[in-house]
């Protein structure tokens, strides 16, 4: 029996899981910077949602807000209208308590979308499972599966421990997420404080200011984005890494790479702050984690092939790549589309609210460009080699779906379609360049598909965006931008060449920080103890050594029975 966390072969593994959740120990009572706590949490949602959260259409809310600066021209006609809005409110308590019945039931709705939009996120974990495990050798079906298994079990472990509070333990200083009801406990940062902070320091474990019915909606929906940013890395680092590294490396992500990060662009640090800082656009944009969730695996992903090395085989003596063709064409293209499902919750889920209409928008947007990008890769594929290959169509469909997730709400649908095109081609000559320039072994294709095109997807924003939504995006130009009242998020072709430059300047700082912190880490790792299977294990297959089954016995003569 192979217990990893006991091996004397294995105790820093056994280390660095303690160590984890020995930081949320020590971190979770500190005092971090930030506004004290004004409301107590509601776990059980009685109090999330009233008056404060009712709405018109337009977004124009119910309850008229006090003014505080005296200094604003406009301080006298809003000090009116508060003045007025108390009287009347004071003459019309029904009307009062209507509006509170109507802002619990648009914080309600809107958590019910956020949390099916989650489940669905969720479901493609057996999409990311067919498909890597489809890619792979027959003698390492076993091994795939239960790496994508085990990431799900151990990145969420040690993103309840400490990932969740770093990503989004001061998210309500800056970007409080009203359409669920806003999480005004989580008001901390670790380090930093006001617009540059860097790590967010409330709800480690889920506990105190995290244990609140709307931060949990937060948590169920953000803890799936972390985990497909676990799954990234299974694609390209399987057929020859130890169970016990993967889990190490599992704890990672969960746990500090993609939170600090994370909190970076969402979870209202510097970097979401940068439009006003530095004037820079609306701030750094990422819709749905084509960087934040994808570039940050694919990454991350990278640097973990390189430490590995390529598989036994993969290129000859000359240096030339040796194709391993798939074993389960049927796995692979079933967990394509498994994956186009699930991203329907992913880019519109996004919104956190039903009752923001821009869904449609973005779900048609998302589907135009992976049809654009699994086109294009087939082209590109019949064209430089004489026939489609069927695996290259499904990345390709990846490509276009990773690339529109951080402009999905940003561009309409010809530029969707645009985007969907040049991922097409980026994915393709992406695994080539992989594969024959730089010999990074990548089975899956993950590091092209996430790493390439979730930097693609960011500098997309900086391109394509319209204008047309985002008023008021990280705090900037609620009432005019450019010029223009109702501005939203606008790229260059449409006139914002600053935000153009914050969104590549910004994902290449993403690509930069995963691949850097991850190789520092990981080369100390495997330097103290190997990552690698022994060549005995690797050319036998990793099913039986690592995990004492086969996927396939009836296969190999062993009876069923």
């Amino acid at each position: 029996m192979r217990e990893f966390f006991v091996s004397r072969s294995r105790p820093w593994l056994a280390w660095a899981a303690a160590g984890v959740f020995f930081v949320g120990m020590l971190s979770g009572p500190a005092v971090a910077s930030g506004a004290a706590i004004d409301t107590p949490p509601d776990p059980a949602g009685i109090a999330t949602g009233d008056k404060s959260t009712a709405v018109d259409a337009a977004g124009n809310p119910f309850v008229v807000p006090e003014p505080t600066d005296t200094a604003d021209p406009d301080y006298a006609a809003k000090k009116k209208s508060f003045d007025e809005y108390q009287v009347q409110a004071a003459r019309e308590p029904l009307a009062v308590k209507l509006a509170d019945s109507v802002g619990h039931v648009r914080v309600a709705t809107n958590a019910g979308w956020t949390l099916n939009t989650g489940y669905l996120v969720l479901f493609m974990q057996a999409g990311f499972a067919l498909l890597t495990c489809g890619l792979v050798r027959r003698k390492n079906a076993a091994h795939l599966m239960m790496l994508n298994f085990a990431a799900y079990v151990f990145a969420f472990l040690a993103y309840y421990a400490v990932g969740y509070a770093f990503q989004f333990g001061a998210v309500a200083v800056n970007a409080a997420p009203a359409n669920i009801g806003g999480t005004p406990t989580l008001n901390g940062f670790l380090i930093g404080s006001g617009q540059w902070g860097f790590l967010g320091g409330k709800g480690f474990f889920l506990s105190g200011p995290a244990y609140d019915a709307g931060s949990n909606v937060l948590t169920l929906f953000e803890v799936v984005f972390m985990e497909t940013a676990g799954y990234i890395i299974v694609g390209a680092i399987c057929e020859r890494i130890t169970f016990s590294a993967f889990i190490l490396c599992e704890l990672f992500v969960g746990a500090i790479i993609y939170p600090i990060f994370g909190c970076w662009v969402w979870g209202g640090g510097w970097m979401s702050q940068l439009g006003s800082t530095m004037h820079l656009g609306h701030g750094y944009v990422d819709f749905a984690g084509s960087t934040v969730v994808h570039a940050v695996g694919g990454f991350c992903a990278m640097a973990l092939a390189v430490i590995l090395g390529p598989r036994l085989g993969k290129y000859d003596r000359n240096g030339k790549p040796v194709a391993f063709p798939a074993h389960n064409i049927v796995f692979v293209v079933t967990g394509t589309f498994i994956l186009l499902f699930g991203w329907m919750g992913f880019n519109p889920g996004s919104t956190l609210g039903a009752t923001d209409l821009r869904i449609s928008v973005i779900a048609v947007n998302t589907n135009l460009a992976a049809v654009a990008g699994s086109a294009t890769a087939m082209l590109f594929w019949y064209y430089a080699f004489g026939k489609p290959d069927i695996s290259m169509a499904c990345n390709g469909m990846l490509a276009g779906l990773v690339a529109i997730t951080a402009p999905c709400a940003f561009v309409g649908p010809n530029a969707a379609v645009i985007i969907g095109i040049l991922a097409g081609v980026i994915v393709c000559a992406g695994v080539l360049f992989n594969e024959r320039v730089l010999k990074v072994d990548d089975p899956c294709g993950a590091i092209s598909v996430h790493g390439y095109c979730g930097w693609f997807g960011a500098v997309s924003v900086g391109i394509f965006a319209d204008g047309a939504y985002g008023a008021g995006w990280n705090g900037v130009g609620a009432a005019t931008y450019l010029g223009k009242a109702g501005q939203g998020v606008t790229g260059l072709l449409h006139g914002d060449v600053s935000q153009f430059l914050l969104q590549l300047g910004g994902a290449t700082l993403c690509a930069v920080y995963a691949f850097g912190l991850t190789y520092g880490v990981f080369s100390l790792v495997n330097a103290v103890h190997p990552m690698r299977v022994s060549k005995e294990v690797e050319l036998e297959g990793l099913d039986v050594p690592e995990f004492g089954m086969l996927a396939y016995p009836e296969e190999e003569g062993i009876p069923a029975t």
